[in-house]
């Protein structure tokens, strides 16, 4: 009889990662959720705690963790501006930090791991549609870069640990991502604007809104992880994961009004800065490797997390909607 896969995921509690922990006890793993809970949500996992293959440990992984599984999935680190730049060395100890002691388990245990990376890593891209082989452009200084270089330290690691040690290394390079789960405050313009929206308070744009995102609904962006993970050894990425389609913050804010109902406005403020002013990946590499691509449209996606944020807001007390993303 087969053992069951062991399955480790690190930042397990929030909101991609708890929509993977689900995903990994559909194809019934047993799961490890590890999460120190600084962005994370209990409230993302309280549905698998009575799920005898699933298991929540509070831990931080800028500690060592001493654990038996056969595939990793790095996730933990905060996730949006307003969370990474609470406690920007944080950031940089997670993102770093982390990295080393997840490799170390992983070389120890001999298990695949996954990181999960960022478009981030491109910087205010010069190249656009952005493509693996691009190196970006990224301040070392500014604000964004214990975000930004945090995790391009990490891909660093990654290579340098398959390099040394041949170890079986996944990289996916995550694009925006929305969807159930984001919570309210976290600062990502999706659940801005959609919370915003619903509050019929105004939705701020910042700078005259014609710096572009795409966006990836998160049922996709699961699929596309659990699909790199389980390539063969010599499949090391980076791969970029996210959807192709282009729109502006300007757009993107007018489509969520229009989707909710509601009466808000859009005041502009001044552009934040580092901000990229346009981000769009390729991803021919996923679809030829994978064989994955987005299927999800926009619309549909935001009326998804419209429902989500609609049912949250009328059945939670604001004091106790903290933002996280795991």
């Amino acid at each position: 009889m087969n053992r069951r896969n062991r399955v480790l995921v690190t930042g397990g509690a929030g909101f991609l990662g708890s929509h993977l922990c689900e995903r990994l006890l559909a194809e019934d793993c047993e799961v490890l959720c590890v999460d120190n809970y600084f962005t994370g949500s209990r409230d993302n996992v309280t549905a698998m705690l009575s799920n005898p293959r699933f298991e929540d440990v509070r831990h931080d992984i800028t500690f060592p963790l001493y654990v038996e599984v056969d595939q990793i999935y790095n996730l933990g680190c905060p996730a949006s501006p307003t969370h990474y730049q609470f406690d920007p060395v944080q950031t940089t100890k997670v993102n770093v930090h982390g990295a080393i002691n997840m490799l170390g388990l992983a070389k120890r245990v001999r298990a695949s791991i996954l990181q999960a990376s960022t478009s981030e890593v491109y910087g205010d891209s010069h190249v656009h549609p952005q493509t693996e082989d691009y190196w970006g452009n990224v301040n070392p200084t500014g604000p964004r870069a214990c975000y930004d270089e945090g995790k391009r330290c990490a891909e660093t690691l990654f290579f340098d640990y398959r390099r040394q040690h041949g170890m079986p290394i996944k990289i996916a390079r995550i694009f925006n991502t929305y969807g159930p789960r984001m919570l309210v405050g976290d600062g990502r313009v999706v659940s801005t604007f959609v919370v915003h929206a619903l509050r019929g308070e105004p939705l701020t744009v910042y700078g005259d809104g014609d710096q572009t995102r795409s966006f990836c609904y998160v049922d996709d962006m699961i699929d596309g992880l659990v699909k790199l993970m389980n390539t063969p050894h010599e499949v090391t990425g980076p791969i970029n994961l996210g959807h192709t389609r282009e729109i502006t913050i300007l757009e993107l804010a007018g489509m969520i009004i229009r989707l909710t109902g509601s009466k808000s406005g859009i005041i502009h403020k001044e552009l934040p800065k580092d901000d990229p002013r346009r981000r769009q990946p390729d991803v021919t590499k996923a679809k030829d490797v994978l064989g994955w691509a987005p299927s999800t449209p926009l619309e549909t996606g935001i009326e998804q997390t419209i429902g989500f944020f609609d049912r949250l807001l009328n059945t939670e007390p604001i004091s106790s909607r903290s933002s996280g993303d795991g």
